[in-house]
């Protein structure tokens, strides 16, 4: 977290700061990411566009920081509701599920920002990797204290591609020690499928298909979940 502010003009910066990037959501929920102006931002703020690039050199900068703010709020919401020890792994996970899907719902153009398509012409720094890497941390650190606790069940040999495996040793080795290739591989299926499932809810691809989101998305992440745990659906 980042330091308090602790003079007057520290404060103020970081204020105006704030409304530059609101202006920028703004921007964001009306028209995409590629709509987003550093002139427009100042005109929406009543200031002349020089003082903004005070702020934020670029559009790049400025979406850089707005990225960032994306995914500590929901990597903020899953490890909060991580932090609920009731029930185990299986009940764990279920409410991280629901918890990114209730962020994603309440904030579906931060949402698109990070998971939906890129922004033409924007090519994301590398500060915006630990933030993007929060998130799946709850995953990974969930996967493997139910592997360690005995709640996710190993299924023996799993026949998967050399190259797969070694992609899965490289993620074993930097962030899931221990967890067997064929647990990593449920546990990147069911991410996967959790966001795809969100993805296709907000972009409208369940339009006259599904029509109680909420059962819809308890039942898919029942199955997923029971798959991650057990192994089958």
């Amino acid at each position: 977290m980042a330091p308090m502010p602790s003079t007057a003009r520290e404060r103020a910066r970081a204020e105006l700061t704030e409304e530059i990037k609101a202006a920028a959501r703004k921007q964001l929920a009306e028209g995409g990411a590629a709509s987003i102006s550093l002139r427009a931002v100042a005109r929406d703020l009543g200031m002349v566009s020089s003082a903004v690039y005070r702020y934020f050199a670029s559009r790049d900068e400025l979406l850089t920081a707005l990225v960032v703010d994306a995914y500590e709020a929901v990597a903020a919401a899953a490890e909060a509701a991580a932090g609920d020890k009731r029930g185990g792994v299986r009940a764990r996970w279920l409410r991280v599920a629901k918890a990114i899907r209730e962020w994603a719902k309440a904030n579906p153009h931060d949402y698109a920002l990070v998971y939906g398509s890129p922004v033409p012409g924007y090519q994301a720094p590398a500060e915006t990797i630990p933030p993007a890497l929060r998130v799946s941390m709850v995953a990974l650190d969930l996967v493997r204290e139910g592997y360690e606790s005995e709640e996710i069940i190993e299924h023996g040999e799993w026949p998967a591609a050399r190259p797969v495996r070694l992609d899965l040793a490289d993620l074993r080795r930097a962030v899931a020690p221990g967890v067997p290739d064929e647990i990593l591989s449920r546990a990147l299926l069911v991410w996967t499928q959790l966001f795809g499932t969100i993805s296709f809810e907000l972009f409208g691809h369940f339009n006259n298909v599904i029509h109680d989101g909420d059962a819809f998305f308890e039942d898919q992440m029942r199955r997923t979940t029971k798959l991650l745990v057990a192994g089958t659906l």
